[in-house]
């Protein structure tokens, strides 16, 4: 299900969050994306571009459209922002194999979105090696002062990390109803950053993959709802 998509219905309406990390001050948007006014630079992690047709190659029929969502939602957040800069945080190709995959139309859209401005791909564990003819640069991590971009997160403290990889999701209680929604997470001193590709899903941040990264007691999560983030206390999170 291409479950992110009633989000383009009404993208200038929407409503972005604060965060301060390592003495950096941050805006966490509803699509997922994260913000640094004073770098001018869009984060996104986990892009997943043709994981549909990855899994149709398996055997599974999914729609073929999750890679044009997803660069429409992309479209969507740096139109809103005008980055001069986009670090793409890595798993930004589901697999080797899916940039050979990708059709004309979702390149020359790719391209048209990088035209005027600094691309970054960090490399994934999807992806490690970003292939030529996509545009932009790719790094195993990125460090601007304090800040430290890199797809998986580390074990243990890192302060100024911003990473993705896990794909948080978080579940709470709400006027006796079940919510579940992807979601920032972070420590107060390191961040990870949701799947933006419309495929790919979340792990409940209550899981125990996330405690040597972000521990339950000093967990905050940020909910993406429909047109704005809502911040909860870790102990207000619930598992599966």
């Amino acid at each position: 299900m291409l479950h992110d998509a009633a989000r383009r219905a009404d993208p200038e309406m929407m409503t972005d969050g604060p965060l301060s990390l390592a003495d950096a001050a941050f805006r966490l948007h509803p699509s997922g994306a994260l913000f640094w006014p004073e770098e001018q630079a869009l984060v996104v992690a986990d892009l997943h571009f043709e994981k549909g047709s990855s899994f149709a190659r398996h055997g599974v029929m999914l729609p073929p459209y999750d890679t044009a969502v997803t660069l429409d939602l992309l479209a969507d957040v740096i139109a809103f922002y005008r980055p001069k800069i986009v670090v793409a945080l890595g798993d930004s190709f589901h697999d080797r194999a899916a940039p050979d995959r990708l059709p004309e139309p979702y390149r020359e859209r790719l391209a048209a979105l990088q035209a005027g401005r600094e691309w970054i791909w960090i490399a994934g564990n999807h992806d490690p090696d970003v292939p030529e003819g996509f545009g932009g640069d790719v790094y195993a991590e990125v460090a601007c002062g304090d800040i430290v971009f890199r797809h998986e997160p580390a074990l243990g403290a890192h302060p100024g990390e911003i990473a993705g990889h896990l794909h948080p999701a978080a579940r709470i209680r709400v006027r006796g109803r079940s919510l579940r929604r992807r979601c920032f997470v972070t420590d107060g001193t390191r961040l990870v950053l949701p799947a933006f590709g419309v495929y790919t899903g979340g792990l409940n941040v209550c899981d125990r993959a996330f405690e040597p990264v972000v521990p339950r007691h000093l967990m905050a999560a940020h909910l993406l709802g429909r047109d704005r983030v809502y911040a909860v206390a870790g102990c207000d999170l619930h598992p599966d």
